[in-house]
């Protein structure tokens, strides 16, 4: 049945990814005919919300295979008061992660709500704790949560079971944010209350049409479902095979607009892949820094991968977030580096750059999962050492590792420019010198 809105039921919203739902059994609670506020009128709204909608809650919950993976479904009935939250919706969420947790599920909520229940009051609103709690023990139990913003998703059901997901897929045109239509600023821009918007600003990782929700949402279920205890493979080097013979021609080989650059390294590497965006802190850094999950030789890997061009602050926290979620489902990772630097202009220290990269060593020193890194062309400084695996690291042979860039190095030296190259050399940025100082790896082929 379809709300009067015109927008997707709780029941159509399944439909779109699954054909085998079973709705799982609900708790029962003693519930007034007004309920807990004995609010006038409450249960006859109740009443009416049921028949025209088919429902008794705004929420159904239950089990679903969704492209071969098995899942718990939560589908939230709009029509029903606005697909509110009050103390029952909460009885049957925290039943649905219950049962995701004692089957080893991933759990997929279709979300389409307004807020919390005015008629329950305060005990509507701490149903967002409840639910806040739920999540956090899925999220310990090692499991997935991948949330699909529907139309709308505001209020608390989207800063508890939409923005705390581990991915978030949104349908083109819906409404998404804290704050619903009818209590923003008059002057408010209705166009900051997007999916697209959420996207653009990090919130949300991608726009799925319909028609392809049940195949994207069924590829991030199979990626995020098959943890894999060994180091993923090291990349084939895809570019020159010899040895540069000094510095200055390491860094020409890994400046060259010839070279490979990560989008050549991910297409080899991976058969399928899927990308998250954004860092969840209202930024995102597509032109240096692409993540997500693939498929390489059967098996899930995780990657992080700059482009070639400075990595901005975003970059930096979308790695970590990234590098973060893998260690929890037990998924390796594989991060190329490849980067002049970190951002440094004013604005990326206005985006806290510092703690950026910070928070990137942190997310990779407190990694349980392996890490392996190859390094495919520029590797300056901190900026790049943030994104490589200690004890892991490989180079390709058109790639350099640096301190510090040679003319930067040259400046602080107070060198004139024309003694860059014989820094070059003195700073030992080859891929042979770091094997031979045993910054990277080297085996029976020194390089891959």
């Amino acid at each position: 049945m379809a709300d009067p809105a015109g927008r997707l039921s709780a029941r159509a919203a399944l439909a779109l990814v699954t054909d085998d739902f079973a709705e799982l059994p609900y708790p029962e609670r003693d519930f007034p005919p007004d309920g807990p506020l004995a609010w006038e009128g409450y249960g006859a709204s109740l009443a009416r919300a049921a028949g025209r909608t088919g429902e008794e809650e705004s929420v159904v919950c239950g089990t679903g295979t969704v492209e071969g993976t098995r899942a718990v479904l939560v589908s939230f009935e709009f029509g029903f008061l606005g697909g509110s939250l009050g103390e029952r919706t909460g009885d049957r969420l925290q039943a649905a992660y219950t049962h995701a947790r004692e089957h080893r599920l991933p759990v997929v909520p279709l979300i389409a709500t307004g807020g919390s229940r005015m008629q329950e009051g305060m005990l509507a609103l701490t149903q967002l704790q409840r639910v806040a709690r739920q999540s956090a023990l899925t999220r310990q139990a090692g499991l997935a949560q991948i949330a699909v913003l529907r139309d709308p998703t505001t209020g608390g059901g989207w800063a508890t079971l939409g923005a705390g997901a581990d991915v978030v897929l949104a349908l083109p045109g819906a409404q998404v944010g804290f704050a619903g239509s009818r209590v923003r600023p008059p002057d408010a821009d209705p166009a900051a209350y997007t999916a697209e918007a959420q996207v653009a600003a990090g919130s949300a990782d991608a726009v799925v049409p319909p028609g392809e929700l049940r195949r994207t949402l069924g590829r991030w279920l199979r990626l995020l479902t098959a943890p894999s205890g060994t180091p993923a493979p090291v990349p084939r080097a895809l570019g020159a095979s010899g040895l540069p013979g000094t510095g200055r021609e390491a860094v020409r080989r890994a400046r060259s607009p010839e070279r490979p650059r990560a989008g050549r390294y991910l297409d080899a590497y991976f058969t399928d892949r899927v990308a998250i965006s954004g860092d969840r802190c209202g930024g995102t850094d597509p032109d240096g820094m692409l993540c997500g999950f693939g498929e390489h030789e059967g098996r899930t890997v995780a990657y992080a991968a700059q482009t070639g061009a400075a990595t901005r602050p975003a970059g930096y926290r979308t790695a970590a977030r990234l590098i973060r979620l893998a260690d929890r489902l037990g998924i390796p990772v594989l991060t190329l580096v490849d980067t002049p630097g970190a951002a440094n202009d004013a604005e990326a220290e206005r985006q806290g750059a510092g703690a950026a990269i910070a928070d990137l060593f942190g997310a990779l020193a407190g990694a349980r999962t392996p890490i392996t890194t190859l390094v495919i062309g520029e590797g300056g400084s901190g900026g790049a050492l943030a994104l490589a695996a200690p004890g892991n690291t490989w180079a390709t042979p058109d790639s350099y590792f640096s301190v510090i860039a040679p003319e930067l190095a040259a400046a602080i030296l107070k060198r004139p420019p024309q003694e860059t190259e014989a820094t070059a050399d003195q700073l030992r940025l080859r891929p042979q010198d770091l094997a031979e100082l045993g910054v990277i790896r080297a085996g029976e082929r020194l390089f891959p």
